[in-house]
């Protein structure tokens, strides 16, 4: 059986538990049942269970506080709530008490096992990360191919269950996100829990070579195809047949490479260079880029057919500033990291100072500070350098007083801001709007936009 993992059905008409437990018993799943949510309770405290399919509607115990009291004995483990009345305030609710997801009976089959293997893979995930950070031995934290995903704040369980809900898939995946945030441990999270999981994966990345050596490598080359080419290559689409390729910072494919791409998106097959037949290949897609791809697509540097085809399933990652609680443990994994064995400690101090930093390399500027630390650490205590521009969320937002205290509407406050900036920074380049444009970094089209919108006249 392809899956062992228990399912705790809790529902208090039986003969709906009986349809549910051979739907699930089919598809190799573990069943436990329960006839009402104080039952269940008790079934979920003395067994392992993965998921739990609630009834909202039941006697002595009904599934809302049922689900309130499941939460407390684990809040990780994903509940999906049933029930035959849906109205949207009931979705909010079972949602705000932690619900996973929400299922109206009488429901699709094929809709109800998506969902539950969603949750066994979210659920899966976040086990993993457990796993990960509560290991005795430092050296089991890491192995080379699997580097884990370090974050409890809420922006980061989110994206644990985006990977959740993406890795099962063959939907094509765009990461975004800052240089240093994590983006290809992402990709490695969906392709290690997806169904391609045995297959070749393959990575890329599209900034570090030429347009012309780009080519070659994505799509391999014929014989002679061009001078040195002494024999065939296979490309890395080829490469990751049947499999996954991931393509980092795919902002940075030149408009020529972009079209040949989209053919792979389009008909599954391409030409090597100097090739003239096609190579059919059958690959997942999982893109990121460290730059606003809306922008890039805006400003013309990548197509919006290619953008429509990758951002099937979007991933946007935070930089470290905005999800400063996960430093301390991104800090006590480094340090298991890179000194297995040995104890450091760092100071309370030294923490909050790197809490309240900017970061602009993100996380992996953090790594090196760590690994630099770790070089020049006296004994057991270790100093960890911190970016030298703290984050300025503390300071007032222009404009605010006008919203708190005159009680102008606040699109009224963003427009003459932006105004504002448009008129000086026409000033400032005398007239000149492409200059000006440039200066404010934004389309020149979108400045011509702002200036008629607003009726700036320099004159």
């Amino acid at each position: 059986m392809k899956n062992k993992k228990n399912i705790l059905i809790i529902d208090d008409e039986a003969p709906m538990r009986k349809n549910i437990r051979d739907i699930l018993s089919l598809e190799g799943y573990g069943i436990l049942e329960a006839e009402n949510g104080l039952a269940g309770v008790d079934v979920a405290l003395n067994n392992e269970i993965d998921l739990i399919l609630l009834d909202c509607n039941m006697p002595v115990m009904d599934g809302f506080a049922a689900l309130s009291e499941l939460k407390l004995i684990n809040p990780e483990r994903p509940v999906i709530m049933l029930t035959a009345y849906g109205t949207n305030e009931r979705v909010i609710e079972a949602i705000k008490k932690g619900a996973y997801d929400y299922i109206e009976k009488p429901f699709e089959l094929s809709e109800f096992l998506i969902i539950v293997e969603r949750a066994i893979n979210y659920y899966d995930l976040l086990k993993e990360l457990n796993t990960l950070r509560n290991r005795i031995s430092p050296k089991e934290i890491v192995s080379v191919n699997e580097d884990p995903i370090i974050g409890k704040s809420l922006k980061m369980k989110e994206i644990l269950k985006l990977i959740g809900l993406a890795a099962p898939s063959d939907a094509n995946v765009l990461i975004q996100g800052d240089s240093g945030t994590g983006k290809e441990l992402i990709a490695d999270a969906i392709q290690r829990h997806s169904l391609r999981k045995e297959k070749p994966y393959v990575k890329i990345n599209c900034g570090a070579f030429t347009e012309s050596l780009l080519e070659s490598e994505i799509f391999g080359h014929e014989k002679g195809a061009f001078t040195g080419a002494t024999s065939q290559k296979l490309g890395r689409f080829e490469l990751a047949n049947e499999g996954t390729i991931f393509l980092d910072e795919i902002n940075n494919m030149s408009p020529s490479l972009q079209v040949r791409l989209l053919r792979i998106l389009q008909h599954q097959s391409f030409f090597r260079v100097g090739g003239e037949v096609p190579v059919p290949v059958n690959t997942r897609i999982i893109a990121a880029s460290n730059k606003n791809i809306e922008q890039e697509v805006e400003e013309g540097r990548l197509r919006k057919d290619l953008f429509y085809r990758l951002n099937v399933v979007r991933i946007n990652v935070p930089p470290l500033r905005e999800r400063s609680d996960d430093i301390p443990l991104l800090v006590e994994h480094f340090l298991s990291k890179y000194a297995p064995g040995k104890k450091f400690i760092v100071s309370n101090e030294n923490m909050s100072k790197l809490k309240e930093c900017y970061w602009h390399g993100n996380v992996r500027e953090l790594e090196n500070n760590v690994q630099r630390a770790i070089v020049m650490a006296r004994e057991n205590f270790i100093e960890i350098e911190s970016s030298d521009e703290p984050v300025k969320a503390e300071l007032p937002l222009p404009g605010f007083d006008m919203i708190a205290i005159k009680g102008i509407p606040f699109k009224q406050v963003v427009e003459d801001f932006e105004k504002s900036l448009i008129t000086r920074a026409l000033i400032a380049t005398k007239g000149n709007r492409t200059e000006a444009a440039k200066l404010l970094k934004i389309h020149r089209r979108h400045l011509y936009t702002k200036i008629n919108d607003y009726k700036i006249n320099i004159s």
